[in-house]
């Protein structure tokens, strides 16, 4: 179910009174559950999820009317697998637009595909990104869950108090789409970069193996033009996770691997540290404490 629909059948006015009312919920189940590492029987959408932004008002421009700017996926991909921007879009008339324009073409070209994320990300902002993502290809982010209640509001029969599923991603980079620039080409446009997020539990059991619940993929063909690197998803429909909740894994990265990005003091030494003990195998990695820091997510 939609956030928008879940606030408005309880009753709530914004996502704030929506978070704060489930708050003690989760408090109760920290205290009283185990951490899943599994996806659960029924999944239910995180009341956090935020809902994907509206598409910002088209701004006026000469280049031509916006169907003609898009293509059709069927260009060779940089890699196997992977689509190049290219495919979506057709670049050389793009490239002539300011960003406001792009942004909403972009939106435009996912806007009736249900089970699709775009983003375009500033390139500072994802170069800190990138940095991390090198140091650390591998994390694990916590997917916080209401356990079922019954008609009493109590714990319903047979259901477990689930405080998060773990669900663990791993980055990919590959070359970038196009002609390789030159040895001494001055270019952010070096690479492709993916991530895939599968249940931590099925990647135990089948390793690399494991089927992806959620595909990201970063182009950077814009980026030395425009200063953007556009974000493109995928959640595949029946493995267990809704398009709001990879949103919300998706947020969750951002938060982790942009730790200078989002503030300073303890949070970021928290987060920089969660992902080191991680990285090195160290046996003072917390799930607790990595749960405790998802939620204070804005």
């Amino acid at each position: 179910m939609a956030l928008a629909d879940r606030r408005a059948r309880e009753g709530h006015e914004s996502i704030a009174s929506l978070k704060e009312a489930y708050k003690d919920k989760i408090s109760e189940f920290r205290r009283s559950a185990s951490l899943s590492t599994g996806p659960a029987a029924s999944p239910k959408p995180s009341p956090f999820a935020q809902p994907a932004p509206p598409l910002p008002p088209r701004p006026q421009s000469s280049a031509g009317s916006q169907p003609s700017l898009e293509q059709s996926p069927n260009k060779s991909a940089a890699a196997p697998g992977i689509k190049p921007l290219s495919s979506y879009l057709d670049l050389e008339k793009v490239s002539t637009l300011p960003k406001k324009e792009i942004e909403y073409i972009w939106r435009l070209r996912h806007a009736n595909d249900p089970r699709s994320l775009c983003a375009i990300i500033p390139l500072p902002t994802y170069s800190r990104i990138y940095q991390t993502a090198k140091t650390h290809p591998q994390f694990i982010l916590p997917l916080p869950r209401p356990a079922v209640e019954d008609e009493n509001g109590g714990v319903a029969s047979g259901s477990e108090r689930t405080a998060a599923d773990i669900h663990f991603l791993q980055w990919g980079f590959h070359p970038p789409a196009g002609a390789p620039p030159g040895p001494h080409a001055q270019t952010a446009n070096t690479h492709t970069s993916t991530v895939l997020f599968t249940h931590l539990a099925a990647f135990k059991l089948h390793g690399e193996y494991a089927q992806p619940h959620t595909t990201i993929t970063h182009h950077l063909d814009l980026a030395d033009s425009h200063g953007i690197v556009l974000l493109h998803g995928s959640v595949v429909d029946g493995r267990g996770v809704s398009v709001e909740e990879s949103r919300w894994l998706l947020m969750c990265l951002q938060r982790f691997y942009d730790y200078e990005g989002h503030g300073g003091g303890v949070g970021r030494e928290k987060r920089q540290g969660l992902l080191e003990k991680f990285s090195k195998g160290d046996q003072e990695f917390n799930l607790e404490e990595l749960v405790d820091e998802a939620e204070r997510l804005p």
